[in-house]
């Protein structure tokens, strides 16, 4: 089965949500429910559209109902997170390469919010705070009410929350003491502070520290310094072969719950 997607109105209520994409797609029940299962079904009542996963749901008539069906995401290898810490209102994870931070149309069951979600005790809603690339490693933190999620979205927004990277680039770096990057990305305001940890003959580990979290942003500044991260194919070499080598290493806040700072460090 190729990838498609698939949206249709539900004339008369009545009918399970698992029956009516049996009767308007070819997909097999099985392989629904599996979808179904991996997030890549959608319904819309009135001005709502959400996510939804239970097939035995019954659906009321003016709903329409989306299907976003790739084969290739839903068959993906899922990497383990591993737990650091439950706080339960918000958890935080150390986050493998390949795993995603939040999902999309087709499909979150390859993000560690799901994961969180699937395998907490007890179980809870997880909520997306901050992002980590998905070719990236490191230290994630995620919510597990609105309220968490709100608190912790300003935290970041007033830039309250520390994070610092350490990325591993080719060559010899040239500054003995810290600098400072500050080019726009995007056309916003984009800070980041690096400083060198170790050199070896061909390569040089750094810590980063950003200030503000634009998309790519430390790879991006990195690249433009000419030291792209190693294993990066998108701003460095289009044909590495190993995994990017970026990890968020230190999280640091001052803890809502606690109401005290905290420090979560891979180091």
């Amino acid at each position: 089965m190729n990838r498609f997607e698939h949206h249709f109105s539900v004339s008369e209520s009545g009918q399970t949500l698992l029956d009516l994409l049996a009767a308007n797609t070819e997909l097999s029940k099985q392989k629904l429910k599996d979808a179904l299962a991996k997030g890549c079904v959608w319904l819309t009542l009135g001005k709502r559209t959400q996510r939804i996963r239970r097939a035995k749901k019954v659906i009321a008539a003016s709903s329409e109902i989306h299907i976003y069906y790739d084969p290739q995401i839903l068959n993906a290898a899922i990497p383990e997170p591993t737990l650091v810490t439950d706080a339960q209102e918000y958890s935080v994870w150390n986050k493998p390469c390949g795993l995603l931070s939040q999902g999309s149309k087709w499909g979150d069951h390859s993000t560690i919010t799901r994961w969180a979600e699937k395998h907490l005790t007890p179980q809870r809603n997880a909520f997306v705070v901050h992002r980590l690339d998905r070719a990236a490693s490191g230290l994630i933190v995620i919510a597990h009410s609105k309220q968490m999620a709100a608190e912790l979205s300003r935290l970041f927004a007033e830039r309250q929350i520390q994070k610092q990277y350490h990325a591993c680039v080719a060559g010899q770096w040239p500054h003995s003491e810290s600098i400072t990057v500050r080019e726009p990305i995007d056309n916003k305001e984009a800070i980041s502070h690096i400083e060198l940890v170790e050199q070896k003959a061909d390569r040089a580990l750094l810590q980063v520290t950003i200030e503000t979290g634009r998309k790519h942003q430390i790879r991006r500044h990195l690249s433009q310094l000419k030291f792209p991260i190693l294993g990066d194919r998108l701003y460095g070499d289009p044909n590495a072969v190993s995994d990017l080598q970026l990890t968020a290493v230190t999280l640091s806040f001052h803890c809502p719950i606690a109401q005290q700072p905290v420090t979560f460090s891979l180091l």
